[in-house]
């Protein structure tokens, strides 16, 4: 991909997960007291109302739980078609993030699919984006 896509608003609650990549860990939020990950990020844990959340690494295996191919240019630096899905992470059942699949044709892209996360890196955000595995 040439160019920049659309950058977040990074703030403390979630700098974590948009600038672990330049270490290369993908980070998430997780209760000291009853060990939930917590995705996106709270400052409170939603199962269990703890404050003691803190940012910790993850495998960066998931899976797809559903995806759509996007055809239209919406942004300069993303030229179609691409891929935006869910990924269901290994660490807990409904942990998911929205992400862009990478280095594969669109086609064979598919529910269910391994992937593994990489890191696309703008400045000091590095976007987590999934691959096959």
């Amino acid at each position: 991909m040439s160019g920049t896509p659309p950058l977040p608003a990074v703030t403390r609650l979630d700098e974590h997960f948009w600038r672990g990549g330049a270490r290369g860990r993908l980070m998430i939020l997780r209760c000291d007291v009853c060990a939930t990950w917590l995705h996106p990020p709270t400052p409170r844990c939603r199962r269990c109302g703890s404050t003691a959340v803190r940012p910790q690494p993850v495998s960066g295996r998931g899976r797809v739980l559903t995806y759509t191919v996007n055809h239209q240019r919406w942004f300069p630096a993303m030229p179609p078609p691409y891929v935006i899905a869910i990924v269901e992470l290994v660490e807990q059942p409904h942990l998911q993030l929205l992400t862009r699949l990478v280095d594969c044709d669109p086609g064979e892209v598919r529910i269910g699919m391994e992937v593994g996360v990489r890191f696309e890196p703008h400045g000091d955000v590095h976007l987590p984006v999934f691959a096959p595995i």
